[in-house]
């Protein structure tokens, strides 16, 4: 089944054999020719772990080491080892388009190779299934049912005899020798592990020919193309109830086989079919064409298995392509998981390896370097810690049995989580199951479930069946209702007889039949809604995916050669188009495989059939289109619950309700007299030649119903590559009607072209199409032709474009020039955009960067001017050629204008942007030309220049690089070089050269030695200015800053040049810090989207900074006393020093041990920025220690330590604000007010600062 060049899939060859419900019958065993052969496969495996649990070379020398290495571990019980299983039939021989590959259906059907028992255990038949996929990525379905044959070979029987003494005697010797049981050994058998107790021992682990009844496990097995779960489950257990039944079937076992295997058809898409087990109907169902595929595993044991918060979990690490590893004892558990999450992808599929049970053989599967869906068996009493997993970042673990998961490191929620599960629930609870699971039902509920409904149980021995014998009775017997209902039946005097569990089962047989009918009903119900609600996320998500594609004008031939080095989806104008709070997944989902692999489909759609996923997906696109015709639904990450629920279980009811086939019954065949005899307990040796081939006329109803219906399968895909089927489409037509029945009908005197836009919906629906196709867009289109007339028109005139006006210098000598306005500047700007792949996403872009200038509807005013063009373009009736509706519509976008919109400079973050800024000196104050060496560096929201030299004397400069987003902060420089090195700078302006935005970083500070503070480095902080007009950006530029500037108040040095500013008083400058720490306040408990920059909070006019350095100020002794300059610095290393050279704090001992530690801290802190490899003045590093204070909330405690110093005395007047202990306090608690939020600092704050 893993052969080279499989053919087309089910129902798509030319044979009717291609349409059979089931390809393979497959019988698996013990050979007794060749004996009791060990499974050298699952004893290298076992060699293998113990070599990676770091047993030394002495112990694989040991007896058991060698006989491992011979398959022959006499450490553990031969009821416990693993023999090598064998196909012993297959029926039919091969098949074309689908062969039979020997090895992995016995590894899969006997995963742990053959078991053996005695009448003491447990023999309960086991059902579990299996996957194959071939190398074209097609998958072939296996249905197994294990079960336990009384062992008649004397030959076998006398070996398990050898085997146990050899066993015994192995036991004998190691408790005498006091060495220990094997790793093996305890990890198989708790009782094993007791060494010392060796009559208990062997009681339970033995067998006595003489005593015992010898048990083999045997499966037969249903290899089919479609995952037909149930029917082959049942379909099984009838063929295993007539091996046990103690009367012989109707009908040789041949016949029913026979009849699965060559006169049962697949079920055609949309219908259902009645075919006959050995003793009552099986029934199963197939999904129409418009549904989700088939899928039979049961959603409910999933969700039930893992809890809902789980599985959505693991389903998103599922989506971004992890590792996943699936962990249980049970084989059916790991495919109904695996299974049922890989289907809920629609209309995705998982690309990588898919291995839902892993064979012991092939663990180091686990080690490989690709993401993975692997499912690996428990063994009994292994303990989870000692399981060694694959050291991977991306691992996400299932412990399915003990509902909890490992999930990677870091990845992304699934949007709308919260909401997503809510709706998850609600159907669940619709049908009794609790979305937290199930693990907290009783045990013995549990079990009873288990047994009457004949699922799965735990693995308790060999991987096959379960170990514990539970018996009904048992169970029942002291159950409290039970009682009741006997003491109930002695008052009333009904006479209740010995109850026999088994026989009263057995006589409601027909009320048990229609109960699992309404269970199957329920589960298939249940399954389809559940995947309704996963499938309408991704239509939400992705409803506009096909206006992104890269349809490519290459032929299939060409595309498929290039398509590794081809972009296929323009990714950076999806996720611009994208609600915020769904980009941390969709950014990593559409890099995945699956999603590539899904738009590969999409584009090779064009030149074949759709892919079946791809077409189910794109028609609910359509639908929901046709639905929202009245009500578009906008982009929003609003959730948007499934409405299509009811629908798709009344769909499922009804097919499953009335029957719309019904196979052939099972018949004789020509068979050899003797052949078919019955002998109960014993699975008959089955007559090869009958069952090789299938009837001599093949079927006239299965050849003459597949060919109409691949006739009708070809019709239907036509009809649905033109559009939906016509009575869809009218269906959907009048849904669509009906959105907008409340609306005006407009009478045939109303017939502007509005109103024909408006009410006439076939146009409307046209148009969407039209511009939905192959990723064009109108709008852009109409840019491109309005862009080539206006160069052509350029070009005939000889007028080059001007890119700015002429420059009128300023006071400075120095000024921006005007970016001057033009709609075919901003198309080139997109047009320069190399990530943005589509018409669609240009055109979008485009909007995008004229909303954020401001602009939009001055564009389109005049792009809509040019009329020769509108009416080139649009028809008569057309919206835009509407002067009136137009002239509305442009002015409604004008008011957009009143907000500022960064929705282009956030989106489109990878982008390079150019920027342009200016250095403008107060020339009047200080030199015409420095002979330092000047540098710049500019950081944003998204990142930073790196420094920048500026070449000396030219303060204009324009550098390219990635779009940093909103700018935050400057930093500005020198060397120090030369003989005119000091330099009195007034601001720094930088401006965005594409959106226009430009920042002013206010100073006014000198930068050099000797002079101000000696700073040669300043931190600026930024304002966006506000748009104006030429003359008054042109004034904003040449004037000194005013009451902006962040540093105005701090201008000590050059008060006598600029004028004495008017101190503010005690009760101003305390105002100012609680205006201050309130803006921090607010600031947090905004939502993070309408946040502002934090940076200006602190560090800019009317920030925390400023606010701090008024108090330090208020009464700080003038110049004139000290005959220097002195700053607030200087105060603070005198603090510093004070509490270096004395380790008396406080006269209170107390008090000294609460301080002590905060002095350490402030010394600390001071040191750490007084050596930062940086020239930054005493103000900037005022600066640098009250924005790490605020960040470490170590504030409050420095304050009093600052009030208490001796050298305040000397340095602040008696009525300073400091020196003033009801202030101090008051300052206190005004700063403990932002302890609790996170502050995060920019990092051209604190760069080079450790602490």
């Amino acid at each position: 089944m893993s052969g080279s060049g499989a053919a087309p899939g089910p129902g798509s060859g030319s044979s009717p054999a291609a349409c059979r419900f089931a390809h393979y019958f497959v019988l698996c065993g013990i050979d007794a020719d060749s004996g009791l052969e060990p499974d050298e496969l699952a004893v290298l495996y076992q060699w293998l772990e113990a070599d990676r649990h770091g047993k030394s070379q002495d112990a694989a020398n040991t007896t058991s080491g060698r006989n491992s290495l011979r398959g022959e571990n006499f450490d553990q019980s031969p009821l416990r080892r693993t023999f090598k299983s064998k196909v012993l039939a297959h029926y039919p021989q091969n098949i074309e388009w689908n062969p039979f590959d020997q090895d992995a259906v016995n590894m899969l059907c006997m995963p742990k190779g053959l078991s053996f028992r005695t009448q003491a255990d447990n023999k309960d038949p086991q059902f579990h299934s299996f996957i194959i996929t071939r190398e074209d990525g097609s998958r072939t379905y296996g249905f197994v049912l294990t079960f336990y044959e009384e062992v008649t070979s004397k030959q076998i029987c006398t070996a398990m005899q050898t085997l146990y003494q050899m066993h015994n005697a192995e036991q004998y010797s190691s408790v005498y020798a006091s060495s220990s049981c094997s790793m093996d050994s305890l990890a198989s058998s708790i009782d094993e592990g007791d060494a010392t107790s060796l009559l208990k021992l062997q009681r339970y682990n033995s067998y006595d020919i003489n005593r015992d009844t010898l048990y083999v496990s045997k499966s037969i097995c249903l290899i089919t193309p479609l995952p037909f779960m149930q029917a082959c489950r049942k379909f099984l257990l009838q063929l295993h109830k007539a091996v046990t039944s103690q009367q012989p079937p109707p009908l040789p076992l041949e016949s029913y086989i026979h009849n699965i295997l060559y006169e049962v058809p697949l079920p055609p898409p949309g219908r259902s079919l009645k075919f006959y087990g050995v003793y009552e109907p099986v029934i199963c169902q197939r999904p129409g064409p418009n549904e989700l595929p088939l899928s039979d595993y049961p959603l409910r044991e999933a969700c039930e298995l893992l809890g809902l918060e789980n599985l959505v979990q693991v389903f998103t690490c599922v989506l971004l392509e992890m590792q996943i590893l699936l962990y249980s004892q049970d084989y059916q558990r790991l495919m109904t998981v695996a299974e049922g999450i890989t289907t809920l992808l629609f209309p995705f599929q998982w690309q990588h390896v898919y291995v839902p049970i892993l064979p012991a053989s092939l663990l180091h599967f686990l080690d490989a370097p690709v993401p993975y869906l692997m499912g690996l068996q428990s063994k009994e009493g292994t303990d989870r810690s000692k399981l060694e997993l694959p050291q991977e970042a991306n691992l996400c673990f299932v412990d399915i049995d003990n509902h909890f998961i490992e999930l990677p490191e870091e990845f992304p929620q699934f949007p709308n989580k919260v909401d997503f599960i809510q709706e998850l629930s609600e159907v669940l609870l619709q049908f009794g199951i609790p979305p937290e699971g199930s693990l907290h039902c009783s045990e013995s509920a549990t079990k009873l479930k288990n047994m009457v409904l004949k699922d799965l149980a735990n693995d308790k021995k060999n991987g096959n069946v379960p170990t514990n014998n539970v018996s009904v009775y048992e169970l029942l017997k002291g159950s409290e209702t039970i009682a009741r209902l006997q003491a109930l039946a002695k008052r009333t005097g009904v006479t209740v007889g010995k109850i026999d569990f088994p026989a009263s089962l057995s006589e409601k047989e027909k009320d048990l039949k229609l109960q699992c009918e309404e269970a199957d009903l329920r589960d298939s119900q249940l399954n389809v809604q559940l995947r309704e609600v996963f499938a309408n996320r991704f239509t939400q998500m992705f409803a506009d995916y096909e206006a992104f594609v890269i349809q490519t004008a290459q032929d299939m031939e060409s595309w498929l050669t290039s398509r590794e080095q081809m972009q296929n989806f323009d990714k950076a104008s999806f996720l611009s188009d994208q609600p915020e709070p769904y980009l941390p997944f969709l950014s990593r989902f559409i890099e995945t495989q699956m999603f590539a692999t899904f738009i590969d489909n999409k584009i090779m759609s064009q030149w074949e059939e759709k892919d079946p996923l791809l077409r189910v997906f794109d028609s609910r696109i359509e639908k929901m289109r046709l639905y929202n015709v009245r009500a578009p639904t906008l982009r929003t990450s609003i959730y948007q619950k499934c409405s299509s629920l009811k629908e798709a279980a009344q769909s499922i009811e009804q097919r499953l309700m009335k029957m719309d086939h019904t196979a052939i019954h099972p018949h004789l065949l020509d068979m050899k007299i003797g052949q078919g005899k019955y002998e109960q307990g014993f699975f008959p040796k089955l007559q090869s030649d009958v069952l090789a081939t299938g009837p001599a006329n093949n079927n006239r109803w299965v050849s003459r119903s597949t060919t109409a219906q691949r006739r009708k399968e070809r019709l239907r895909q036509n009809a649905e590559h033109i559009g939906l089927d016509s009575d869809l489409r009218e269906k959907y037509m009048q849904e669509a009607r009906s959105l907008g029945k409340n609306l005006r009908q407009p009478k045939l005197s109303d017939l502007s072209p509005a109103v024909i836009a408006q009410t006439n919906w076939k146009f409307v629906e046209g148009l969407l199409k039209e511009c939905r196709m192959k990723g064009k867009s109108a709008l852009w289109s109409h840019l491109i032709q309005f862009q080539d007339r206006e160069e052509k028109q350029e070009h005939l005139t000889d007028s080059p474009v001007a890119l700015g006006p002429e420059r009128r210098k300023s006071d400075s000598g120095v000024m921006l020039p005007t970016l001057r306005v033009s709609l075919i500047q901003d198309m080139r700007h997109v047009q320069n955009m190399t990530e943005i792949k589509t018409d669609v996403g240009r055109a979008r872009a485009w909007i995008r960067l004229s909303l954020e200038k401001k602009l939009l509807s001055q564009h389109l005013k005049q792009l809509l001017s040019n009329q020769p063009l509108t009416k080139k373009l649009y028809k008569r009736y057309a919206f835009l050629r509407c002067e009136e509706e137009r002239e509305q519509f442009l002015y409604h976008l004008l008011s957009l204008n009143a907000v500022d919109y960064f929705c282009f400079t956030s989106v489109f973050t990878t982008i390079m942007i150019p920027y342009r800024s200016v250095i403008i000196p107060i020339k009047k104050l200080s030199n015409a030309i420095i002979t330092s060496n000047p540098w710049i560096c500019v950081s944003g929201e998204l990142g930073d220049t790196g420094v920048m030299q500026i070449p000396k004397n030219l303060l204009e400069m324009t550098f390219e690089c990635q779009n940093l987003g909103k700018l935050t902060t400057v930093q500005i420089g020198h060397d120090n070089s030369g003989l005119l090195a000091k330099w009195l700078v007034d601001c720094v302006m930088v401006r965005n050269e594409i959106t226009g935005h430009t920042y002013r970083f206010p100073c006014g500070r000198w930068l050099g030695k000797g002079v101000d503070d000696g700073s040669l480095e300043r931190i600026l902080i930024g304002e966006l200015m506000t748009s104006a007009s030429d003359e008054d950006l042109g004034k904003q530029c040449r004037t000194p800053p005013q009451q902006k500037s962040p540093t105005t108040t701090r201008r000590l040095s050059i008060t006598s040049l600029t004028g004495k500013p008017a101190k503010p008083n005690a009760g101003q400058i305390q105002e100012g810090i609680g205006e201050a720490v309130n803006n921090i306040v607010k600031h947090f408990h905004k939502p993070e989207k309408e946040r502002g920059s934090l940076t200006v909070l602190l560090c800019g006019e009317n920030g925390l900074v400023a606010a701090l350095e008024q108090v330090f100020h208020h009464g700080f002794k003038s110049a004139r006393i000290f005959h220097k300059n002195v700053f607030i610095w200087d105060f603070v290393e005198k603090a510093v020093a004070y509490f270096e050279s004395t380790d008396q704090i406080l006269d209170n001992e107390d008090d000294m041990l609460i301080q002590k530690p905060s002095c350490k801290t402030f010394c600390h802190y001071v040191n750490a920025v007084n050596t930062a490899p940086r020239n930054i003045g005493k103000d900037g590093k005022f600066q640098i220690l009250v924005c790490l204070g605020t960040r470490d909330h170590l504030l409050p405690q420095w304050i009093p330590l600052l009030a208490e110093c001796p050298a305040i005395t000397r340095m602040y007047e008696e009525n300073a604000l400091l020196r003033d202990h009801m202030t101090v306090n008051s300052l206190i608690r005004i700063l403990q007010t932002i302890q609790d939020f996170t502050i995060v600092l920019e990092g051209s704050l604190i760069k080079g600062v450790d602490v």
